[in-house]
């Protein structure tokens, strides 16, 4: 027997659709949290992970995320994450740990296709920052 899903799954073709998908994802803004959205060819969602973090970090478990992409058969994946302090530029270990999740997925042929980073009403693309 075969089962469907009962709605369509996300499109997340952009910056904007992206953004929207991710906004309201974050419940508990005391802490950082991490999600990482599994995409196909078509930049349709496969999988949505969410792993939490502390009030000033969580960790981008590469490792993880990409055993996430070949079991899923992702082509590639979105991260976003939120800043808690309200300031939605990326650190220097967020540009750091993304570059290394990059390399990684380049070794498999893993796109990262954007790293957001959401911060109250902000959110910053490492993609639009020339960052990824």
């Amino acid at each position: 027997m075969r089962y469907q899903r009962a709605e369509s799954p996300a499109l997340l073709n952009g910056h904007e659709a992206a953004r929207r998908f991710f906004v309201s994802s974050f419940d508990d803004q005391s802490s950082e949290q991490l999600l990482v959205a599994n995409v196909d060819g078509a930049t349709r969602c496969l999988h949505l992970e969410q792993y939490a973090g502390d009030p000033a970090s969580v960790a981008l478990p590469v490792r993880d995320i990409v055993a996430d992409a070949l079991r899923l058969g992702s082509a590639g994946v979105i991260i976003a994450h939120n800043h808690p302090s309200g300031d939605a530029r990326p650190s220097d270990a967020d540009y750091h740990a993304t570059r290394k999740l990059a390399r990684a997925g380049e070794a498999i042929d893993l796109a990262v296709l954007d790293h957001l980073i959401f911060a109250e009403s902000q959110c910053c693309s490492m993609r639009r920052m020339g960052l990824l």
